[in-house]
């Protein structure tokens, strides 16, 4: 089977921002527009076609990143709707991992808001170019060139208007494209299809000059032979304009921007003919080099060409209930047919790629062939997880992973009767496999089940989806926070392995150090004993007892930001064995931990509360009460932005005495930003 669309014409594309700020009302449109939706879809109503989970329509917001493909100017735009939310950031990040462009939509009133700034760092992160979309533009307090200031200030972006609004609010009738220099004011009476090209009015026509010089100017900048010209006094063409806005974009040098009302219908056409002009295909983008799978030190590049051996990422599992597990991945190289068998280098299995399906949503359908460039879902892969490298047979590549959000709160869960115990834990396992930031275990102790995610909403839509999903009605307690430990102190301590085990003699003798890691660093084990001194296939028995010895510090909870490196070690040719040395090694490390005088933990978070301003002082008053360090005020339009960071402990409840303090008028968001020593004296 042919490839249909050839590379240079696909779009992969994200649309991120903050909740609310009318992403998925967007993709609507953009499916509308494209010809395959035959009706819009609204948000508010619970009737849109990117938002299909129940829990997404009745709370309006998106939960799970949804890819579908549509069609504009012959070109193949698959687009995959993220979730604003920031207890769903996850979603988010996979997703950039794995496209080629961005739409960042920022709230014609909000603006740059602190989900934005998430994702735009995100973004920023994984190199993906980016195009911005000024929406609602209709709104109450809308202001396209306080955004403009915004993207400036609060991204450290440039920011190149390549269209303005005709009005604001109630006064919001069209756009002017500078391109072209004209008015377009879009027909309502056709669900803004058709649309009238006009004159600038005169009030307008100064600043559009204005901004269109400075558009030209940023687009010449971009190549020697535009800026020769430019700079000679000729005149550039719109072509030559374009070709400069997508070197400027491809470069990351800035973001043209748009703007619209998508709930309106007004300005969502030219905003595909931007995605088309301006965004790269998989051709045009540079990828992160893979590794050998068989040596991490040695980088391997794959061309975007159908041509080269097979490689894809794994970006996303989901369980659908009618095909059961299905795997999204990207193709970064080469091609795949139905029946071929292709392999998992991290987990050294072979897959058999049974079927290949194109998605719409959660509708789909099946293809044969795919081709670099694509993004589809497998189904039935028993060993691919999220991050995980899919490849040729016979040229292995491995890519990076993607690194999660930990977990930082628990809630402990129950089973209604003792008969539903084990499809809860099969249940939770599904949906661990599904959602990186989701984590559940046992408890030792009480033998309670302990579910762990990054905040009240993520939890709480884990229980609902158990429901109903899964017929599961589970007993669940109140949000705990998860705290960790840590190590303060640099140590050195023995350990040996000299018992008899599995019927014979067994032999290992360690010595190791730990000390404190870097901040978000993790668990790290690292061997530095003299060559020869153990055999090196002891390496990673003794690496693993390392690890699993500093799961659970002293006091009980998680360890994190520690250091082992096992320094030396005495070996026996008759009596050594690698269950011995990771014996050997488990019980040194337990043993330096405990000497290396562990604290613990407890998570942090920013908040970032929005409030008019005679509420602000009240609202101070009760962060410092929950022990918050207030960082900064700002003024935005009418509002005061008090920035923070507080304990998470100290958070629960908090959305009900905001409420109280400003008769609801008040607004906040939190994200996690780090551990810290806990200062409960309580918690020793």
């Amino acid at each position: 089977m042919p490839r249909t669309v050839d590379i240079d014409k696909i779009r992969n594309i994200g649309i991120m921002a903050h909740i609310d700020a009318g992403k998925t009302t967007t993709t609507e449109r953009m499916l509308f527009y494209s010809g395959y939706l035959h009706r819009i879809g609204e948000v508010d109503d619970g009737t849109a076609f990117m938002d299909y989970m129940e829990q997404e329509r009745e709370r309006g917001i998106t939960i799970m990143s949804a890819a579908t493909t549509s069609v504009w100017r012959d070109h193949q735009i698959n687009i995959i709707d993220t979730p604003g939310h920031v207890d769903f950031t996850a979603e988010v990040q996979r997703s950039l991992r794995v496209l080629d462009g961005a739409i960042a939509v920022f709230c014609g009133v909000g603006g740059v808001e602190p989900q934005s700034e998430a994702v735009w760092h995100q973004a920023d992160m994984y190199k993906v170019p980016r195009i911005a979309y000024v929406n609602k533009m209709d709104r109450l307090g809308a202001d396209f060139f306080n955004v403009l200031k915004m993207i400036k200030e609060r991204l450290n972006a440039k920011p190149v208007p390549i269209q303005m609004p005709i009005g604001s609010e109630d006064n919001f009738t069209g756009i002017i494209d500078l391109l072209e220099m004209k008015a377009l004011y879009f027909d309502p009476d056709t669900q803004g299809f058709e649309f009238e090209e006009a004159e600038i009015p005169d009030e307008l026509i100064g600043k559009a000059e204005e901004l269109r010089a400075e558009m030209v100017e940023s687009a010449a900048e971009t190549d020697d032979e535009l800026l020769t010209k430019y700079l000679d006094g000729g005149e550039l063409t719109k072509e030559e304009i374009i070709k400069g806005l997508r070197n400027g974009v491809i470069a990351l040098d800035f973001i043209p921007v748009l703007t619209g009302s998508s709930l309106k219908n007004i300005g969502v056409q030219p905003l595909l003919d931007a995605i088309v002009d301006f965004l790269p295909s998989p051709l045009e983008v540079k990828y992160f080099d893979g590794f050998d799978p068989e040596d991490h030190e040695k980088h391997i590049s794959r061309d975007p060409s159908d041509n080269e051996p097979f490689s894809a990422l794994a970006f996303k599992v989901l369980t659908d209930p009618f095909v059961g597990r299905l795997t999204f991945i990207r193709i970064y190289s080469g091609s795949i047919k139905l029946g071929q068998t292709v392999l998992n280098p991290a987990e050294n299995k072979k897959e058999k790629v049974q079927k290949i399906l194109k998605m719409y949503a959660n509708k789909r359908k099946e293809i044969q062939e795919v081709f670099t460039g694509d993004i589809v879902s497998l189904p039935a892969l028993r060993f691919t997880k999220t991050g995980d490298t899919i490849c040729d047979m016979k040229d292995p590549i491995l890519y990076e992973k993607i690194r999660f959000a930990e977990p930082v709160i628990n809630q402990a869960i129950e089973a209604r009767t003792l008969a539903d115990r084990d499809k809860l834990l099969t249940a939770l396992d599904k949906l661990a496999e599904e959602d990186p930031t989701f984590k559940h275990l046992i408890d030792e102790e009480s033998g309670q089940i302990i579910i762990s995610g990054v905040g009240e909403l993520h939890l709480e839509i884990i229980v609902d989806r158990l429901k109903r999903e899964f017929n599961l009605e589970a007993k669940v307690g109140k949000p705990q926070v998860a705290y960790r430990e840590t190590v303060t102190k640099h140590v050195k301590q023995e350990g040996k392995f000299d018992k008899q085990a599995g019927g014979k003699n067994q032999y290992g003798h360690v010595w190791v150090e730990i000390e404190p890691g870097n901040r978000g660093e993790g668990l790290v084990a690292e061997i530095s004993c003299k060559d020869g001194i153990v055999p090196k296939e002891y390496y990673d028995s003794m690496k693993k007892g390392a690890i699993d010895a500093l799961q659970v510090g002293p006091m009980g909870y998680l360890l994190t930001d520690a250091k082992v490196n096992i320094v030396d070690a005495n070996y026996d040719d008759e009596l050594s064995t690698e269950l011995a040395f990771k014996i050997a090694t488990t019980i040194a490390v337990r043993d330096a931990v405990r000497k290396a005088d562990p604290i613990l933990l407890e998570p942090v978070f920013n908040v970032e509360v929005v409030s008019p301003d005679e509420y602000v002082g009240d609202i101070i008053a009760d962060l410092n009460a929950r022990k918050g360090k207030i960082e900064g005020i700002e003024q935005r339009a009418s509002m005061q932005i008090v920035n923070s960071t507080v304990p998470l402990s100290n958070m629960f409840g908090y959305v009900t005495q905001l409420r109280s303090l400003s008769q609801g008028r008040a607004v906040y968001s939190m994200s996690f930003s780090h551990y810290e020593p806990a200062i409960r004296k309580e918690m020793f």
